[in-house]
């Protein structure tokens, strides 16, 4: 069964810690995503890419530069923005759930498009209220049970927050 590991990182820090382990771990950058506020204060990149050199630069000098080497390993990263919450850097699968048409589906609000993700709306709305006081969610695709307990032991042994496993809805491998 296909499911998805989910925790929050409260620092930049923290998540590159977390993605490291997981690339380690032998994760495919394919099946890692990340999801956080964009601070920068400028535009530089639009709806979404599919590049990655170029926002890894960009996301480097927003949040700190080895974090945008972390990032840049990760697939399909740019920002979006969701009404109510602001304008958000996206990663991995997550960045085509949320974008367009999927969170205009989902009532148009992060919590919404992360219960089209599969995530209990109650844990959809926490890790939501996570992301506007500035964390960073972070989730990794599981194929097996195997996969998902090292996931778990790279977000436990990194003290994220909120961690948890869903079955997969809209996140395709």
């Amino acid at each position: 069964m296909t499911k998805a590991v989910f925790g929050i990182a409260q620092s930049v820090d923290q998540a590159e810690t977390i993605v490291s382990e997981l690339k380690a771990a032998g994760f495919s950058n394919n099946d890692v995503s990340v999801l956080f506020p964009d601070k920068s204060t400028t535009r530089d990149f639009a709806h979404e890419k599919h590049t990655k050199m170029p926002e890894g630069a960009a996301i480097g000098g927003t949040v700190g530069l080895g974090t945008g080497a972390v990032l840049g390993w990760l697939a399909g990263i740019g920002s979006l923005a969701i009404p109510g919450v602001g304008p958000l850097i996206a990663a991995g699968p997550i960045m085509g759930a949320l974008s367009g048409a999927a969170v205009g589906a989902a009532t148009g609000s992060l919590s919404g498009g992360l219960i089209g993700l599969g995530i209990p709306e109650y844990e959809a709305k926490r890790y939501e209220e996570k992301i506007r006081g500035g964390n960073t969610l972070i989730s990794v695709h599981t194929d097996n049970s195997d996969e998902r307990d090292k996931a778990k032991k790279i977000f436990e042994r990194a003290h994220a927050e909120d961690i948890s496993s869903t079955e997969e809805e809209s996140v395709k491998h």
